[in-house]
């Protein structure tokens, strides 16, 4: 055990000092869901919960395509960065704030005149489709604002700079909680707007966020010497494709996910209101530790890029395998927290007792799929650091549309096993992701040829 440790030793000091703030950075973002779901489930009772769930299982689709649009943005600049080429990370992000502008319009478009028309077909109650509606659409709006933000993130962080973003997302989470329970309470002489107040608090909270990181990456001294090329005159096709080669497939990976959980929601509001209700409760508490795990996971794409860009192969697999020992460790701490505190934590969203009770099953089930859920998540960082994405975005499907959601159909609907048969699908659909994409990383970085980096030469 000791000559593993010194083996990987160097490897995981580093990897943490890029993780930490990362993950503190994502667990900021989810907290923002997070915080809606406790405002709204203390202050609006269990039917604004409900459309809660039902808003987060829709709108997570739309979410993960801007954002992982946007996360092809920092493999390539880990990887220049690491070849030495600084002037093409700042064109670079030329062409990746304009994709990810252009993004959050047409992805509002998409979800005003899609979605907002498909809510109300869903075989959901009236009652929480109602309450739904207006809460989806600020939401929506606010995805123009996150895409700004989370592209200067992008950037700061595949050149190894992550403790900012951490910072303006911890800032930025007491805004939206302050002003969550001020708009939906109606504090300070403001009216009480329900579940419309978090939209609104969500909405302002990703805008101040989007100019101060801008702010920050513009101003600091750090970036100097990588924005001198930053222009619209370095905007260009070929750039814009090189990004979306590696975007598009990382959005389509965390729509497979994503997509596969909202349905299992969906599956589960068709039980009945109360699961639905108990449902977002567990996967908001699950969404914690996964952006948590995908910290780690950007810590191991940042990593994996620089060596992959100075061609150290031994160095590549070293750090890699010391981000999976991270994450399964952190991972089977949560485990054990989700099983001994199971009967505690459904309170911190709601006091509704038949939620709770329904939310305490499930959690055992949660704490199941942790250790998959985190290999799954760092196998994904590492092979997109070396700018493998596309056999990872069908391993993705076949692990949850092909196991996950339809055997989940099976046990939760068919044979009436209910919201827990719902979640045992889920986890047999990580299970499978994990295996697969662990067994791409040990074939890929012992035969890939370094020389395929993807690496634009200085003009």
């Amino acid at each position: 055990m000791s000559g593993t440790f010194s083996k990987y030793k160097p490897f995981y000091r580093e990897s943490l000092k890029l993780a930490i703030p990362v993950v503190l950075s994502n667990v900021g973002h989810t907290l923002v869901q997070t915080s809606d779901t406790i405002i709204v489930g203390h202050f609006a009772g269990t039917s604004s919960l409900a459309a809660v769930a039902l808003v987060n299982s829709l709108f997570m689709v739309p979410l993960v395509i801007g954002m992982g649009i946007s996360y092809g943005l920092t493999p390539l600049v880990a990887q220049n960065n690491g070849g030495g080429n600084k002037r093409e990370c700042g064109m670079l992000l030329s062409n990746s704030l304009l994709i990810n502008m252009l993004s959050g319009v047409l992805l509002f478009a998409l979800i005003y005149f899609g979605t907002m028309l498909l809510i109300g077909h869903l075989g959901q109650s009236p009652a929480v489709v109602a309450e739904a509606r207006p809460y989806l659409l600020l939401l929506s709006l606010s995805l123009i604002p996150l895409l700004v933000f989370n592209t200067f993130k992008q950037f700061a962080e595949g050149l190894g700079f992550t403790k900012q973003a951490m910072m303006i997302s911890i800032w930025g989470n007491v805004i939206n909680i302050c002003l969550g329970i001020t708009f939906v309470k109606g504090l300070f002489g403001i009216p009480a707007m329900g579940i419309r107040g978090v939209g609104y608090s969500t909405l302002i909270d990703r805008c101040v966020m989007a100019v101060v990181m801008a702010f920050y990456v513009f101003r600091s001294k750090n970036f100097k010497a990588y924005l001198k090329d930053f222009s619209i005159r370095n905007i260009d096709r070929i750039r814009g494709l090189r990004i979306m080669k590696i975007g598009a497939p990382v959005a389509l990976q965390y729509v497979f996910e994503v997509s596969a959980f909202g349905g299992a929601a969906i599956l589960v509001g068709t039980i009945g209101l109360v699961q639905q209700a108990a449902h977002q409760v567990s996967i908001s508490l699950a969404s914690m530790t996964y952006m948590a795990a995908s910290g780690i996971s950007a810590a191991a794409a940042i990593k994996s890029g620089n060596y992959f860009g100075a061609k150290k192969r031994d160095k590549l697999r070293l750090s890699a395998i010391a981000n999976y020992h991270i994450v399964l460790i952190f991972m089977s701490i949560t485990a054990l927290l989700f099983t001994v505190l199971r009967s505690y934590l459904p309170w911190i969203y709601t006091s509704d007792e038949s939620v709770i009770h329904i939310a305490v099953q499930i959690l055992i089930i949660v704490a199941l799929f942790q250790l998959f859920d985190g290999a799954q998540v760092v196998g994904l960082g590492v092979l997109r650091g070396m700018g493998d994405v596309n056999i990872p975005t069908l391993i993705t499907f076949l692990a949850y549309w092909v196991v996950g959601l339809p055997i989940g159909y099976v046990l939760g609907i068919t044979l009436h096993w209910g919201i827990n048969g719902v979640w045992y699908g889920l986890v047999l659909g990580l299970a499978t992701a994990s295996v697969l994409l662990f067994i791409r990383f040990n074939i890929i970085s012992k035969t890939r040829h370094y020389h395929e980096v993807p690496i634009v030469a200085q003009d």
